[in-house]
């Protein structure tokens, strides 16, 4: 049906031939657009699948570059000094020589394969949720916002340890499901709340009991993301001036992840010299 003159029309028009007013898109292809590579990558899912592209690509580089520095194990546990190379955090790299663009290139590293596996797990599964509720560009958003903020805390907290994992970026995708569960007053908003207030109870202990967890990225990345899903809200069908404030912000983010990957290149290619 026509928005406008709401006569009946095909669903292939785009140009409705009675009152010749374009035809914006319909809900079910907002909700469910179709896959792409034959639903190798689900389009609804799309961000999602190249943030877990890249940590693998990453791991895979990563692996490589330490056994060629003599680390045979790197599989299970890649050295300090590559992952400080390709982009880990570090106060005095960050602060003392104004690597910034540490606290976003940490976020797609990883320091061995189950470290890799058990966070990709948790993002296929929640970062699918987050994507298809908040949308293509608040998700971008929410989880460059989280991993900075996750690494910057975790500077703060700690002067010389390094730190890299998607656990922060992950962590405020936690944080933007439970302020939708705050901002819904509904039963539905109640049980979102208890469900992700578990979650965080058990990565808080979790992080206790297990050593080597950054807390500290945790928490920041989960304030970070709560702040921002809240503020965010769920996205509109129709193109407000809100919805492209979100793709532009998307677009900022965007650029500066590349901005953080080409020094990560800049920065290899010059310890490479």
């Amino acid at each position: 049906m026509c928005s406008n003159c709401r006569a009946f029309i095909k669903t292939s028009d785009r140009v409705c031939p009675y009152c010749e007013v374009r035809v914006g898109p319909r809900a079910i292809d907002v909700r469910e657009p179709r896959a792409i590579l034959g639903g190798f990558i689900p389009h609804a899912h799309f961000t999602t699948s190249i943030i877990l592209l890249l940590n693998f690509g990453l791991f895979a580089a990563t692996v490589v570059s330490s056994m060629r520095a003599g680390h045979s194990d790197a599989f299970f546990g890649i050295d300090g000094r590559t992952l400080l190379d390709f982009g880990a955090t570090r106060r005095w790299e960050i602060l003392g020589l104004g690597e910034w663009w540490r606290l976003v290139a940490a976020g797609f590293l990883h320091g061995g394969i189950i470290h890799i596996a058990m966070n990709s797990w948790v993002m296929f599964d929640l970062g699918a949720q987050v994507e298809e509720i908040y949308g293509n560009a608040r998700f971008m958003v929410i989880y460059f916002l989280a991993t900075v903020g996750g690494f910057f805390a975790s500077m703060l907290w700690s002067s010389n340890s390094t730190s890299v994992g998607a656990s922060a970026g992950l962590c405020g995708l936690i944080g933007a499901m439970l302020a939708l569960g705050v901002r819904n007053r509904t039963a539905t908003g109640a049980a979102i709340r208890g469900m992700y207030t578990r979650w965080i109870v058990y990565l808080l202990v979790f992080g206790v009991v297990m050593p080597g967890i950054d807390n500290a990225a945790h928490i920041g990345g989960l304030a970070a993301g709560f702040a921002m899903g809240f503020v965010a809200g769920t996205p509109k069908l129709t193109n407000t001036w809100g919805e492209r404030f979100w793709r532009a912000a998307s677009y900022v983010c965007l650029a500066l992840t590349a901005y953080s990957f080409l020094q990560m290149y800049l920065w290899l290619s010059h310890t490479a010299g």
